[in-house]
């Protein structure tokens, strides 16, 4: 697409699944930490790839996550049907495990635990620049790394545990609204073909967001395309009437001068 290759490296079209990127690049000082949790679980001091058991990894990510936690409740998360007792001493091998592979990784009391603040997360990363720019308003001058791209990187994706569930939304629906976000500023600078590949990777992580139409419709409309807004609205109007039983609303369909349909 001719302005995807302008857009200074900020972002990556694809027409393929979307989610949140991050670069795999480990920082330069030499005992310089690492950890990536958009993909396979990955931990990394300086040049050195660090291998944990199952139990460790759980801690150390549950930690990234949710910040500094109480023994009690960071053993009852990760161990749900062991007893406290049991559970707790789980805790207390995996703590001793991730500290004798990273030492001082894990900074734990006999009331709480918390990573070390000196570790590199790679969702930290992207939920800071996500907040800067939903609060800026995104563009080609932020250095953003999970727009449509070739690898999609996903959450833990090989993970089951229960707790991550809301962490996955919690990064789903920030991308969805930066990604909206960041459409209607590709829009507004003109830079039509990127702004769609923007939009359309949103719906094609949630097919039946009528925002992320709107957003399809309103790029076809500022380039001049009425006929392609028209199917891109009679394509929101079917997958509604099919999946969920309802119709556009008024504000989707006041984008054509559409008269507002009524609700099943």
């Amino acid at each position: 697409m001719p302005d995807s290759a302008s857009a200074q490296g900020s972002y990556v079209g694809s027409r393929r699944n979307t989610t949140f990127h991050q670069d795999t690049a480990v920082p330069s000082a030499t005992d310089a930490t690492f950890l990536s949790l958009l993909g396979p679980f990955r931990l990394q001091v300086g040049s050195r790839e660090v291998q944990l058991p199952a139990g460790a990894q759980r801690v150390t990510a549950l930690l990234a996550l949710q910040g500094r936690m109480s023994r009690s409740r960071l053993a009852g998360t990760l161990w749900p049907e062991s007893a406290e007792d049991r559970a707790l001493a789980s805790l207390r091998t995996a703590i001793w495990r991730v500290n004798q592979a990273v030492p001082g990784l894990v900074s734990a009391t006999t009331a709480v635990a918390g990573l070390a603040p000196s570790v590199v997360v790679d969702v930290r990363n992207l939920v800071r620049q996500a907040r800067v720019a939903l609060q800026d308003a995104p563009s080609s001058t932020v250095p953003l790394h999970y727009l449509p791209g070739d690898a999609p990187r996903e959450l833990l994706p090989d993970w089951e545990e229960e707790w991550l569930s809301n962490e996955r939304e919690r990064l789903r629906q920030l991308q969805l609204h930066l990604q909206e976000a960041l459409a209607e500023r590709l829009t507004s600078e003109g830079r039509f073909g990127l702004a769609l590949e923007v939009a359309l990777a949103a719906l094609r992580l949630d097919v039946l967001r009528e925002s992320a139409h709107r957003s399809v419709i309103r790029i076809h409309l500022a380039e001049g395309n009425i006929s392609e807004a028209r199917r891109a609205y009679a394509t929101c109007r079917q997958v509604l009437r099919e999946e969920l039983g309802v119709s556009p609303t008024p504000a989707t369909a006041s984008m054509l001068t559409l008269p507002p349909e009524p609700h099943a």
